[in-house]
């Protein structure tokens, strides 16, 4: 089963969604505030969290805010109004995807689905990516930057790993989103500009002067630095 946390104070849809998800295999645990949202987080550890904008107590944004600072867990943001704002906010402040109210419950179910595939990898087992000064064990899903590690989403993680498969290759946002799969693009077609956005500020990349992730002008994004591979070494 996978474990969802809900934390949205609309208590007739989170029972809907409850009988509708064990059909699918997904354990759904719903809350209606923040503050017993956050403290379920840490007890029941999801595989991912539904979040919904507008909350009692502190509203959605706050809610990632603070869950961003200590945990990478998937978010998928409901936004009620669907506003093209509120989608921004929620990616910049490092959401995986929206969805926005009313929805149709198949959909909440396909988006959780390609959020999680995200996370799954066909690593190369004893083997380590290096670039420049990143490392990238893609078996253990650990990145690190200068010997420090990098705290990355699932979602900034696969784009990490999608520009190190295709390093020297010009990447177009639909053969991005394409590979990434999940992300509403049609809809909102800056959601990748945001998730690049997030992984140039983690890596300390300027976008002026771009030491890993170069912006084509027209076309997409690059990664500018060589691939290799090392093997690890294995502790004595």
């Amino acid at each position: 089963m996978i474990r969802v946390l809900m934390i949205d104070d609309d208590q007739k849809l989170g029972a809907l969604l409850k009988e509708y998800f064990e059909k699918h295999s997904i354990q759904l645990h719903v809350e209606s505030t923040p503050s017993r949202g956050l403290a379920a987080l840490e007890r029941e550890s999801p595989e991912l969290v539904l979040l919904d904008v507008m909350l009692p107590e502190i509203d959605g944004f706050e809610v990632c805010r603070q869950i961003r600072k200590s945990s990478n867990v998937p978010i998928l943001m409901l936004t009620a109004r669907g506003e093209v704002t509120d989608k921004v906010v929620g990616l910049e402040l490092g959401a995986d995807d929206y969805l926005s109210k009313p929805f149709e419950p198949r959909e909440l179910v396909a988006r959780i689905l390609a959020i999680l595939r995200r996370g799954q990898t066909t690593p190369e087992k004893g083997v380590v990516w290096v670039c420049d000064e990143i490392r990238v064990d893609i078996e253990r899903r650990d990145a690190s930057l200068s010997a420090r590690p990098l705290s990355l989403t699932t979602s900034e993680f696969s784009l990490l790993k999608v520009f190190l498969e295709n390093s020297g290759k010009a990447l177009s946002r639909d053969t991005l989103i394409e590979k990434l799969r999940g992300l509403d693009w049609q809809a909102f077609d800056r959601s990748i500009d945001i998730l690049v956005s997030r992984l140039r500020t983690k890596l300390g990349d300027e976008s002026k002067n771009p030491k890993y992730i170069k912006t084509v002008w027209g076309t997409g994004y690059l990664w500018i630095q060589p691939l290799k591979r090392e093997m690890k070494r294995e502790k004595s």
